[in-house]
C-alpha cells in the first residue's frame, strides 16, 4: 500500500482474499434512480458486518431511491458473499423481480478504483476508520463513516485535514443529530442553547463500561479471513476468534470492540455519540475541554482490556464542567442555573448492544415540564435540522453543502473521548489545549495521542 493511493484499476494483491466477484444485473440499473443512471448515487459498502447490515446498508437502500449500493467489500470472504446476497435480496424485494448485480471485493482499493462508484460507506472496526476514509477521499469518493472518527487524536486530525483539502463530503455516523429516529436530541440542545435552563453550568453523561472476558488461546486463521489486513495499521497479534468477529455466520457483537488495540471501549463506542450531543448543546462543537481527570477499572486478565466501571471529569474554557460515568443514566443531562434537561435514546441501535445499565428517566425530561413545551422563536437559535443521517449525507453529496455531522465536528467529539481515555489510564489531572490538540507540558500524556502504523497500512 502506498502512502497516497492512486485510483487506478489493477488486479487484487496476492495477499488479498479474492478477486472481484461479479455477476450481471438482471434488471436495468435505471430502475433505481430518477431517470438516467447519472442521476443515481452509486455506493460501495466497505465492511459489511453487524452495524452495516442492521444500520448503514439497511437505512440506505430502504429509504433512498436516488442511491444504489452496487458493491460490497470485506476482509472476510464469507461476509463478502453474505453482503452481496443481502443487498441483492433487498433490491429483489424492492423491485419485485430478481436482481443479482452487486459486486464483491476483498480489497478496498479495488472498489475505490471503480470510476462508477461515487461514494462509500465505511462500517469497519474502529482502527480502520481514519485510514480507509483517507484512502477514499484521495480516490475522489464522498464518505459516510461509522463513528468514532479515529483510534487516535493524530489520525483524526489527519483525516479532517485531508477531507478539507480534497473538498469531499464526509458524514460521521452521529445519528443523534438527525430527527429520525431521535428528534429529542436536537430539541434538547435547542432548549439549552436558547437559555431555557438558564446559564449552563454542568453536563453529566451516562455511559456503561464493558465486562472483562476469558482467556483466548491462539487459533488457526480461517482461510476466508485476510487477518493481516484485518489487523491493518495495528501491531501483530495472534488470531483468536474472540478478538475479531464470529465465524459461525452470525453477526453478533464482535470481540474487537473490547480490545484497546482496535478501539477505546464505550468511552468512544457510545461516548462519541453522547459527547457530540453534549458539545452541540454546549456550543463547543469545534473545541474540547481544557482540564480532564478521572479513574477507571481495567481487566487484570483475559483477552478484553478496555475500561470497565469509570468516572471522569472535565472543565471547559467557559467554566462548564462535565462528568462521564456508568453510574449516571445512559444519556446526557444539562444542568443550568434555572433547571435541567435530560435526553436519551428510546432504545439501542442493535439488538446485540450491551444493556443500558442504570434505568433512564425517559427520552426527554426536565426539572420543569414547562421547559419542554417552550417554543423556540424565529429570532432564536435554530440548530441544523436533518431528517435522517444517511439521507442527509446523500443530500449533501448532491448540494455539496456541509452535512449534519462533518468530520471536524466528529473528530472533536472523538478526540474529547480519547482525552478522557488517557485520563483513565494516567489517573491524574491533565491539561489539554484544544487549539494545538496537545497536553500541556506532559510528554507521557502526549505519547497517547498517536500510534505507529504497521507497514504497509499507512496513510
Amino acid at each position: 500500500m502506498t502512502k497516497r493511493m492512486t485510483p487506478t484499476r489493477r488486479t487484487i494483491l496476492k495477499t488479498g482474499i479474492a478477486a472481484a466477484i461479479a455477476s450481471p444485473a438482471i434488471v436495468p440499473s435505471t430502475v433505481f434512480g430518477q431517470g438516467a443512471p447519472s442521476n443515481r448515487i452509486a455506493i460501495g459498502a466497505i465492511g459489511v458486518g453487524r452495524i452495516s447490515r442492521v444500520h448503514d446498508m439497511k437505512e440506505t437502500f430502504n429509504y433512498y431511491k436516488s442511491a444504489q449500493i452496487i458493491a460490497v467489500c470485506d476482509l472476510d470472504s464469507r461476509r463478502v458473499t453474505a453482503g452481496r446476497q443481502y443487498v441483492d435480496d433487498a433490491y429483489t424485494q424492492k423491485l419485485g423481480k430478481p436482481y443479482s448485480g452487486t459486486r464483491g471485493y476483498g480489497d478496498h482499493r479495488e472498489l475505490l478504483a471503480r470510476a462508477d462508484i461515487d461514494a462509500v460507506i465505511i462500517s469497519t472496526p474502529d482502527h480502520q476508520h481514519a485510514l480507509l476514509a483517507t484512502h477514499a477521499v484521495h480516490a475522489g469518493k464522498d464518505v459516510y463513516m461509522q463513528k468514532p472518527a479515529s483510534l487516535t487524536v493524530s489520525d483524526g486530525r489527519k483525516l479532517s485535514d485531508t477531507v478539507r483539502a480534497t473538498d469531499r463530503i464526509l458524514q460521521v455516523g452521529s445519528q443523534q443529530r438527525s430527527d429520525n429516529p431521535w428528534p429529542q436530541f436536537r430539541r434538547a440542545c435547542e432548549l439549552v442553547r436558547n437559555g431555557r435552563i438558564g446559564e449552563l453550568r454542568h453536563v453529566e453523561i451516562g455511559l456503561p463500561g464493558d465486562p472483562s472476558g476469558p482467556e483466548a488461546p491462539p487459533m488457526p486463521v480461517p482461510t476466508n479471513l485476510n487477518y493481516d489486513a484485518w489487523l491493518g495499521p495495528t501491531p501483530d497479534a495472534y488470531y483468536t476468534e474472540l478478538r475479531v468477529h464470529p465465524q459461525d455466520g452470525t453477526f453478533n457483537r464482535p470481540g474487537w470492540l473490547r480490545c484497546e488495540q482496535f478501539g477505546a471501549g464505550m468511552i468512544t463506542g457510545w461516548g462519541a455519540h453522547h459527547v457530540d450531543t453534549a458539545h452541540w448543546g454546549m456550543d463547543m462543537e469545534h473545541t474540547g475541554p481544557v482540564e480532564v481527570w478521572g479513574d477507571a477499572e481495567f481487566p487484570k486478565s483475559g483477552l478484553w482490556n478496555v475500561h470497565g466501571k469509570f468516572l471522569t471529569h472535565a472543565v471547559y474554557a467557559n467554566g462548564v464542567t462535565m462528568d462521564i460515568s456508568g453510574d449516571f443514566p445512559n444519556g446526557i443531562k444539562f444542568v443550568g442555573t434555572k433547571g435541567w434537561i435530560f435526553v436519551s435514546r428510546d432504545a439501542a441501535v442493535t439488538a446485540s448492544d450491551p444493556s443500558w445499565g442504570t434505568k433512564t428517566p425517559g427520552p426527554l425530561v426536565a426539572s420543569d415540564a414547562k421547559i419542554l413545551t417552550s417554543q423556540i422563536g424565529p429570532n432564536e437559535i435554530h440548530l441544523y435540522k436533518s431528517s435522517e443521517q444517511h439521507g442527509n449525507w446523500l443530500e449533501s453529496i448532491r448540494s455539496r453543502a456541509a452535512p449534519s455531522a462533518p468530520i471536524e465536528i466528529g473528530h472533536r467529539a472523538c478526540s474529547t473521548c480519547l482525552v478522557h481515555q488517557v485520563a483513565m489510564h494516567l489517573k491524574r489531572k491533565l491539561y489539554w489545549d484544544p487549539a494545538t490538540e496537545r497536553f500541556k507540558n506532559d510528554d507521557e500524556a502526549n505519547s497517547w495521542l498517536s500510534r505507529p502504523h504497521r507497514q504497509p497500512y499507512i496513510f
